[in-house]
């Protein structure tokens, strides 16, 4: 019964029959299964530590599996020469993923990206005074993918030219159009301007018009003209007849000329900054060219753009006839009431002239095929 009881571990099935075994029984029993219980703790406690030493290596192995899957991506970047290219900025951008990477190029024009994704990639490489270059490629699991050096060509030399032309050059450019304006190709015409914007005359391009106009070859054949119909009706009888009278009477014509162009044309112009010229209408009815052609010779337009009074022409022309009273004969002079005279005749010419100049002039003025546009 104790041999069975000790070597099976048949429990008691309660404590009374525990305490029926005599007391050197249990002695033994006890001692028996404190032997047993101290074999066996090791293995329990093996067995025990089981799970637990398990679940950090199951975890381990599955955290290196992605890290096994990243690889790394280097290259060199090159000029076409082979040089190194130093501070080229490499940009990595990978298919299907809004993030990118960038890298910089060091002294020996090495760059690599590391910890990449495997798939499709692609490079972007960019250097200043350099062409922007892109390599695609893919990278395997777990690869260490070296690019082959990477040339950058010399980027393309651009250059941009602005030529910017003054205003002054411009108003030079329309002035010299002016003074191919000849009507029948022989009379200068270089008072009018058949050009759209028109810009205004500096006061060195108001003297120039002036002294061109004055010393043209028809002006000087003109006055010889007018000078000899006054020595044959004896006009101004106080220089006489004869070479010298002609002479003087050819002096004066052409002093009148000149100084009234000069003042009229240049030196009030440019003090009161207005234009001397007449500006072809071309366009509109009839009936507005007209008015527009008589009102001109009252009004101009001033160097700001805007009409007003023409105090040039009108005051000109009164200085012109009264400097003209030092040089003409005593007997020829009149007084202011002349000179006045004079200078309303020669409004009434003007407004003529700009009929003509409104409706006949243009057509027999070659060069001038129409309102010409020069933009700025």
């Amino acid at each position: 019964m104790v041999q069975s009881a000790s070597f099976g571990l048949t429990a008691p099935r309660n404590g009374l029959e525990w305490r029926r075994l005599p007391f050197r029984a249990r002695q033994h029993l006890c001692f028996r299964a404190l032997w047993i219980l101290f074999c066996c703790l090791p293995s329990l406690m093996q067995a025990q530590q089981i799970p637990t030493i398990g679940v950090p290596a199951a975890q381990d192995v599955a955290r290196q599996k992605p890290a096994e899957s990243l690889g790394a991506i280097s290259g060199t970047v090159v000029d076409q020469n082979g040089n190194f290219i130093f501070s080229a900025r490499v940009r990595l951008e990978r298919e299907g993923h809004i993030e990118e990477r960038e890298a910089v190029s060091d002294k020996e024009g090495h760059f690599i990206f590391t910890g990449v994704p495997e798939g499709p990639f692609r490079l972007t490489i960019s250097a200043e005074s350099f062409a922007t270059q892109e390599v695609p490629g893919v990278l395997h699991p777990g690869e260490v993918l070296e690019v082959l050096q990477i040339p950058l060509p010399i980027a393309a030399a651009t250059s941009e030219v602005r030529v910017s032309v003054t205003n002054y050059e411009l108003a030079e450019e329309q002035v010299k159009i002016e003074e191919t304006q000849r009507v029948l190709g022989v009379i200068p015409n270089f008072y009018v301007t058949y050009q759209q914007n028109t810009l205004p005359l500096r006061p060195k391009q108001k003297f120039e018009l002036a002294w061109k106009t004055s010393v043209d070859p028809v002006t000087f054949a003109a006055t010889g003209g007018f000078a000899a119909v006054e020595q044959a009706e004896n006009g101004f009888s106080g220089y006489g007849q004869g070479a010298q009278g002609y002479a003087k009477r050819y002096g004066a014509s052409y002093a009148d000329s000149v100084i009234g162009t000069m003042i009229g044309g240049a030196i009030l112009p440019s003090l009161l900054k207005q234009d001397p010229r007449y500006f072809y209408k071309g366009t509109g009815s009839t009936r507005s060219r007209i008015m527009y052609a008589i009102a001109n010779a009252f009004i101009c337009k001033g160097d700001n753009g805007r009409w007003q009074p023409d105090y040039s022409g009108i005051i000109g022309s009164l200085a012109a006839g009264g400097i003209s009273n030092l040089y003409y004969p005593a007997s020829s002079r009149n007084g202011a009431w002349l000179t006045f005279e004079n200078t309303f005749i020669g409004l009434g010419g003007s407004a003529v002239g700009n009929l003509f100049q409104e409706f006949l002039v243009r057509k027999l003025t070659p060069h001038t095929r129409g309102p010409q546009t020069i933009n700025p």
